[in-house]
């Protein structure tokens, strides 16, 4: 993924899922990827996220400078509304040891 828009937005998007489905192995992989992703590729650190009726806000350290970006909770939460519409659809597989 070249765009860190992009990377943030899917970052974001998977972040709140896993907040709400703890145990959702495949969302926490998921997050994983774009975690090691936003580090490696983008060389991004320090992420942080605030929110407000309308928009959530990521903060985020690349190299010596701070940035923000702001994304509509209605964008970024479109993924978790899915899964709470059809949750049979979303069944969690435990990783078999």
């Amino acid at each position: 993924m070249k765009s860190l828009q992009d990377a943030l937005y899917n970052w974001l998007t998977i972040k709140v899922v896993c907040d709400a489905r703890p145990d959702d192995t495949a969302a926490q992989e998921t997050r994983a990827f774009f975690d090691e992703m936003l580090t490696n590729q983008h060389h991004v650190s320090n992420l942080s996220i605030t929110t407000d009726a309308v928009m959530y806000y990521v903060t985020y350290q690349q190299g010596d400078e701070t940035k923000k970006v702001r994304y509509p909770r209605e964008l970024i939460e479109i993924m978790l509304n899915q899964i709470n519409q059809e949750p049979e659809k979303y069944e969690n597989y435990p990783i078999e040891e």
